[in-house]
């Protein structure tokens, strides 16, 4: 099959959500970031971007919640409103891209390749992955400066 035209579906855990990708993700990794742990309730999220015309919703409104990150930057999730399953989000810093949280393609859910984990400083102990590409931070991290009395 060609990678253009590949699609994969996912969606929420009551099934209200569903979604459509097109292609192959134009990134992926794992993030141990606390923003992704309380996005997840875990102790990391699996982040898989696309361009964000290449996924469609099926099925069903998200709901969506916006916050800083540490970073200062804009973070934009979407989720289930009946079920909270977090599904997407945009961050300010990827423009025209869209991730996905992994786990909600359906099986097999894990079809693409990780090769890459950022914020390891905040990884959980039992939490070692062992990918190729391990950043205690991101190349992209800036914390917002401290402000001067």
């Amino acid at each position: 099959m060609d990678g253009d035209a590949e699609t994969h579906e996912g969606g929420c855990h009551c099934g209200a959500i569903r979604y459509r990708t097109t292609g192959m993700p134009a990134k992926t990794a794992v993030c141990h970031c606390r923003d992704c742990q309380l996005r997840t309730g875990s102790a990391f999220g699996v982040s898989v971007y696309f361009d964000s015309d290449r996924i469609e919703i099926l099925q069903g409104v998200p709901r969506g919640y916006h916050f800083q990150s540490e970073s200062g930057r804009s973070f934009a999730t979407q989720f289930c409103p009946e079920c909270g399953t977090t599904l997407m989000w945009v961050l300010e810093l990827f423009p025209g891209r869209t991730g996905v949280a992994g786990g909600t393609f359906d099986p097999p859910s894990f079809w693409y390749d990780v090769g890459r984990e950022v914020f390891t400083r905040s990884r959980a102990p039992f939490a070692v992955l062992g990918l190729p590409d391990s950043s205690e931070t991101s190349s992209s991290y800036a914390p917002c400066a401290a402000e001067t009395p």
